[in-house]
């Protein structure tokens, strides 16, 4: 059964709530799923995106209108079959139930934790990553026992056909399915009475999905974004952070959540990191945004959108500066921008207030540790940061001081690959967190259980009140 539903305006809500009312059935009739049967599932998931992994990568590069094949099947494949491989070897683990302590006082009897699928999971997942967006959540709800109804993003609209030709071969409706349309369709997914609803996106969008998602007190998970720093200590080699923080920045053209959004470099090193950052996109991408490994804007509106900030810096007084070889050759590719670095951006300026989302690097130049943090609190907590340097007293304090989704110290990205470490934001950035034992648990409810043995001293508790009552409750308010 193919699980792909293309719904007509008129029909949203009722199309959505008849899928939705399918899965609940099923999933009251037929219980959890059994280790087995969960393992299998993310073994077939597992295979499908091996088999199919060269597809989405063109399908990909045909929606962003040049995105890297390699770049694709680095960063869409890897982190998710090697997720779903963690997932597999885990969730029995997981499973099991956790023995809680009981008060001496109401021995022998015992309690527990026992982790129940919650039901059926909506997930909503964006255009930057279309496909391990969409199938890390899928992998973690099906481990935690769950059947899901995903909506990817209307602007990728090979990858999303795709994503539901192969997730309907493999999965029933009743399991699996994928809904795809416009706002309208996102607007009436995000309303659902879901048991967790997880979307992956823009702040602003998320308010919106979580308001809607409140009506039906419906949990969410919500992955945002924000502005993630990039601190570079005095301390740190200037060559080896300007290549780290043009790898993770340039990475599917700058269009990633947990990409490095701003550099904050010593004041005194701020040339140096310019020429460094220069060599380091030049090594990079040889042939400059003409190469076929550097990745154009998702579409024109967004292209737009940053020409506008990059226009607005240059009026206020800002220095834009095109780095790396030939930037030129962006103008022949569509809404492709090259590589830019930003100086002398003023606070008031959008491209220091709003999230960037392509290959923009603003560097904001600080006297001493203690002002770097205060700019970083003084703004909406981020989704990640980035520390470079060594294991010192200013590292000590960028790790205490302030408040992040997750933290890699002198690289970029890598804490999203690292399965055993929760990934989330907090405040602005995001709540709650999948990955690991926490995506999990997030998508499961742990239900605890106490157990009365058949010798016990309840009764002495009861009515009518005697010596023992008296004697047992002095002892417990001790």
């Amino acid at each position: 059964m193919n699980a792909h539903v293309i719904i007509p305006a008129d029909a949203v809500t009722t199309n959505l709530s008849d899928i939705l009312a399918r899965q609940r059935a099923a999933f009251l009739r037929d219980g959890a799923p059994t280790l087995a049967s969960r393992k299998a599932d993310l073994l077939k998931l597992k295979n499908a995106v091996r088999t199919r992994l060269p597809e989405f990568a063109k399908a990909l590069d045909a929606d962003f209108e040049g995105r890297s094949v390699s770049e694709s099947t680095i960063l869409e494949g890897v982190p998710l079959v090697q997720g779903i491989n963690y997932l597999r070897r885990n969730v029995g683990r997981w499973m099991r139930p956790e023995k809680r302590h009981v008060g001496l006082h109401f021995l022998p009897g015992s309690a527990r934790v026992v982790y129940q699928p919650l039901g059926v999971v909506g997930i909503m997942s964006p255009w930057n990553f279309t496909v391990g967006l969409s199938l890390m959540p899928l992998a973690t709800a099906i481990a935690a026992g769950n059947r899901a109804m995903i909506k990817p993003s209307e602007f990728t609209p090979a990858t999303s056909a795709l994503l539901a030709t192969m997730l309907g071969e493999i999965f029933p409706e009743e399991q699996v399915a994928v809904v795809t349309g416009g706002p309208e369709v996102g607007a009436a997914f995000s309303a659902l009475p879901f048991d967790h609803l997880v979307f992956t996106g823009s702040t602003p969008v998320g308010k919106a999905v979580m308001k809607a998602a409140s009506a039906n007190l419906v949990p969410v998970t919500l992955e945002l974004g924000g502005k993630s720093p990039a601190v570079v200590g005095n301390d740190s080699s200037i060559e080896s952070a300007a290549a780290s923080i043009a790898a993770g920045k340039l990475a599917n053209g700058g269009q990633i959540c947990v990409a490095p959004d701003y550099a904050l470099v010593p004041e005194n090193e701020v040339e140096a990191f310019v020429a460094a950052y220069d060599k380091a996109v030049r090594a990079l991408y040889p042939e400059g945004p003409a190469s076929g490994d550097f990745t154009s804007i998702i579409n024109g509106r967004h292209y737009a959108r940053l020409r506008t900030l990059l226009d607005e810096a240059r009026a206020g007084g800002a220095k834009v500066i095109e780095v790396g070889n030939n930037p030129e050759a962006a103008r022949s590719r569509p809404h492709t921008l090259a590589p830019t670095v930003v100086l002398g951006a003023t606070d008031g300026m959008g491209v220091l207030t709003e999230e960037l989302f392509g290959p923009v690097l603003p560097i904001v130049p600080y006297r001493d540790i203690d002002e770097a943090i205060a700019r970083i609190n003084a703004a909406p907590r981020p989704l990640a940061l980035y520390y470079f340097g060594g294991n010192g007293e200013d590292r000590r304090k960028v790790l205490e001081r302030t408040t992040s989704g997750n933290v890699t110290i002198n690289d970029t990205l890598l804490h999203y690959a690292q399965e055993d470490l929760p990934f989330g934001g907090v405040g602005a950035s995001g709540m709650g967190a999948y990955h690991g034992v926490e995506g999990f648990k997030s998508l499961s409810h742990a239900k605890g259980i106490f157990e009365q043995s058949r010798w016990n001293f309840s009764a002495a508790l009861r009515p009518p009140f005697g010596w023992i009552s008296n004697f047992v409750a002095q002892y417990v308010t001790r």
